[in-house]
């Protein structure tokens, strides 16, 4: 085929327009891939940080735990001894605290940190275990546990100290059944013998990263929480039932009654997960450039098209012809600025990072087609559409919520403003 045919067919340079976008889709899976490398080394260095300082923090309890003797006849009539545990719930807890953000850096990353500061008290009904099928032989009341469940045990800053009722006691380290969480503090506990309530409280300072998470344990279990970090994200079965948020921090009351959870106050063995009604607040990056770097890319293909569209009804309008390999020096400047963005993002604003990247695409694709076309007005009106190309994508990040409807007049518009242009073309 010889090259005056293929510049006097609209068809044939139409295909070889729709081939070079289409191959132009490998490099920009290319860079999806490198997002998400960088994305994966970034959560690396979170948690390596993390791991040392302390996780994301889950409190369950306190809960009370008394041992039971049981016996049994095996096949062969002998008699065999288990331990089992009965486990009781606090009619009341409050829990109050402060929690003081901070952020550190590994390489070029940040992670969020925090140290908390909580206030725990409540009290206990005296056990009863007559509804629960328990004979009095097999309750084990002087081994009697309140134990405290703590999912990263390295996040603990001071010895814990609980008074219960009128005693003061040192929690320690384990927890004799994990028949409810398998890591956290417990100690023995004396229980008064007239049924009365027993009271507790004590203070516990906890570091931890990102998440901090509470078990709604009491009967009513009442949870405040203040902090200086302006970008909370309230997540887990309950949200807060007053909450405050400012530029200069936040304040969430969370409150939880025990009809609003699936298990009961007082149980044996292992019949509950408690953990699925975790509630609590993650201390939220405000800004992930990674997913708006990923949500860029999205638009790959249509940026290329369209682009290349533009460059299509320029030739067919002023008659001059662009060569393939000039399409695709055009692609490749635009892929370009995704790697840009990428790159600046790890190290300033995502908005100005988008702002350098999208002012030197522009620059370059304009200045290469005045020195192709050799035309002012043509150089103009492409990077007229370019610029309104990038800025249009810009607002589309933004408005999250509304990105479908405004692409959606996007791309009506568009289309009607190409009919409009090419409406006295002869496709033929």
């Amino acid at each position: 085929m010889t090259t005056e045919k293929i510049r006097g067919s609209v068809g044939i340079r139409l295909i070889i327009i729709t081939v070079l976008s289409l191959a132009l889709l490998i490099p920009a899976f290319l860079i999806e891939r490198l997002i998400h490398e960088r994305e994966t080394t970034r959560n690396s260095a979170v948690w390596e940080v993390s791991e040392k300082w302390g996780g994301s923090q889950l409190l369950a309890g306190p809960i009370l735990t008394v041992p039971l003797k049981k016996q049994y006849k095996d096949d062969k009539g002998n008699i065999t001894t288990s331990i089992q545990y009965a486990h009781f719930l606090p009619d009341e807890l409050s829990i109050q605290g402060n929690v003081s953000p901070q952020i550190r850096r590994r390489g070029i990353y940040e992670v969020v940190l925090y140290s908390g500061k909580l206030k725990v008290s409540g009290a206990f009904p005296h056990p009863v275990m007559d509804d629960l099928g328990i004979s009095d032989q097999e309750i084990m009341w002087k081994d009697a546990l309140l134990s405290l469940g703590i999912t990263d045990m390295k996040g603990i800053k001071e010895t814990i100290k609980l008074t219960w009722n009128d005693s003061d006691l040192t929690a320690n380290p384990g927890i004799e059944s994990n028949d409810i969480f398998c890591s956290g503090v417990s100690t023995e506990v004396e229980l008064k013998e007239n049924g009365k309530s027993n009271t507790f409280s004590f203070n516990i300072d906890l570091n931890g990263s990102q998440e901090l998470k509470f078990i709604p344990v009491g009967k009513e279990t009442r949870v405040v929480v203040s902090s200086s970090w302006n970008a909370p994200s309230f997540q887990g079965s309950f949200l807060p039932e007053k909450r405050e948020i400012s530029k200069n921090g936040f304040t969430a009351e969370w409150k939880v009654l025990q009809l609003n959870r699936n298990y009961p106050q007082k149980w044996v063995g292992k019949h509950y997960e408690i953990l699925h009604s975790a509630f609590g607040v993650n201390l939220l990056m405000p800004v992930d450039h990674y997913q708006k770097t990923m949500r860029t890319v999205k638009y790959a293909l249509l940026f290329i098209g369209l682009t290349f569209m533009s460059f299509f009804v320029i030739e067919t309008l002023t008659r001059k012809t662009i060569h393939p390999i000039q399409y695709l020096l055009i692609g490749f400047a635009l892929l370009l600025f995704y790697t840009l963005l990428l790159s600046l993002s790890e190290h300033i604003r995502f908005g100005y990072s988008y702002l350098i990247a999208s002012s030197c695409t522009v620059l370059m694709i304009t200045a290469y087609t005045k020195s192709v076309l050799l035309s002012k007005i043509t150089t103009s009106v492409i990077g007229a559409i370019l610029s309104i190309l990038y800025g249009f994508l810009y607002v589309l990040l933004q408005v999250e919520d509304y990105a479908l409807l405004l692409g959606s007049i996007g791309l009506f518009v568009i289309l009607g403003l190409f009919m409009y242009v090419t409406r006295k073309i002869d496709w033929y």
